[in-house]
């Protein structure tokens, strides 16, 4: 059985997020919670939060408690967010205007209580 969570509209770039995606991706939610506080980077609450929330999902799709040793996440991944509604606009030089955009990405963990058989790596 599978449960999705997802994060949307997040203020972290989308490639940084993804780094961290990469180091938990085929691991079990304990290993997970085990390696991302260690990582340094700023967006490990935000990828934390977000596999605690797939994990919950799934235990209430299942209907019982499940052991998160033995909860796997299946897919990870980060996507570029839209850039129109966070342009910002910086004082420059003789009084003109700076524009520069913020970032923004949309976080999707899919965790299973098996392990996928095969897969990219």
């Amino acid at each position: 059985m599978e449960a999705c969570s997802k994060a949307k509209f997040q203020r972290y770039g989308s490639r940084k997020v993804g780094l961290l995606l990469d180091l938990v991706r085929g691991k079990s939610v304990k290993a997970a919670e085990g390696i991302i506080p260690f990582t340094g980077l700023r967006a490990s609450t935000l990828v934390q939060k977000t596999i605690l929330s797939a994990a919950a999902n799934l235990q209430v799709k299942s209907g019982h408690k499940l052991d998160l040793a033995k909860v796997y996440i299946v897919e990870a991944y980060a996507n570029i967010g839209p850039m129109k509604h966070l342009k910002r606009i910086q004082p420059g030089p003789q009084g003109r205007a700076m524009p520069y955009k913020r970032n923004v990405c949309h976080l999707t963990v899919v965790v299973s209580d098996e392990k996928k058989k095969g897969g990219l790596k």
